[in-house]
């Protein structure tokens, strides 16, 4: 960060990893034109990242996902061990729930698609290097989704520990819609022992009908 009187101009060192030459160029040119960024290495692919990152050491950089050969989420978790300094943006058209989470246990701590406006390209490349997490909108809404369907599906599995052995049997069976007779005897105990496991079920789901011990059950 150099020092102009009493101002402070920073200046981020950025790295571009893109396998499609048009959208490389227009990054490129993106950071080549904007105040406080210098672009200092543009790599074609995931091999020619692993070799030129480590030696260049962008402070950020915008990693494409889906490159031939090495794919960006495989440079990002190499990298990320010899360079665990370096921080990654993933620059994609995608939007899979599954790269996203993969390419966020790879290390990478932002994700933006590539329709991102250069401002807000800009913007995102400063928040990342000032400690943020920067998303695309589209990204964001996707990642509190998913995490809100494990939350629940924790829960779920949290509340069904709480039932026995003989209380989750007899559970499973009314998710199959068997009735008190037919579990009775399925498991030669009497109908009313099996209404009482039933009742114990619901009070300790929170539920008071078959319907809502079933949801509960397939995690609904």
């Amino acid at each position: 960060m150099a020092v102009l009187g009493q101002f402070c101009i920073m200046n981020i060192p950025v790295g571009i990893v893109e396998d499609n030459n048009d959208i490389r160029n227009a990054l490129e040119q993106i950071i080549d034109s904007a105040e406080g960024y210098t672009l200092v290495c543009s790599c074609v692919n995931g091999e020619d990242a692993l070799v030129k990152l480590p030696i260049f050491l962008p402070k950020v950089v915008l990693m494409d996902i889906h490159l031939g050969g090495i794919n960006g989420i495989e440079v990002v978790r190499e990298l990320k061990v010899s360079c665990p300094e370096m921080l990654f943006m993933m620059c994609t058209i995608y939007e899979e729930d599954e790269k996203i989470f993969e390419a966020l246990s790879a290390g990478a701590s932002g994700y933006i698609i590539k329709k991102t406006t250069p401002s807000k390209m800009l913007d995102a490349i400063k928040e990342l290097y000032e400690g943020g997490a920067p998303m695309s909108s589209q990204i964001a809404r996707k990642v509190v989704s998913a995490f809100q369907v494990k939350l629940s599906d924790a829960t779920t599995i949290d509340s069904l520990d709480v039932l026995t052995k003989r209380e989750k049997e007899i559970l499973e069976m009314l998710s199959k819609g068997l009735v008190y007779k037919e579990i009775s005897d399925q498991l030669t105990i009497s109908s009313e022992t099996v209404r009482k496991h039933v009742y114990n079920v619901y009070a300790k789901l929170h539920v008071s009908n078959r319907v809502e011990a079933v949801n509960k059950f397939f995690g609904r």
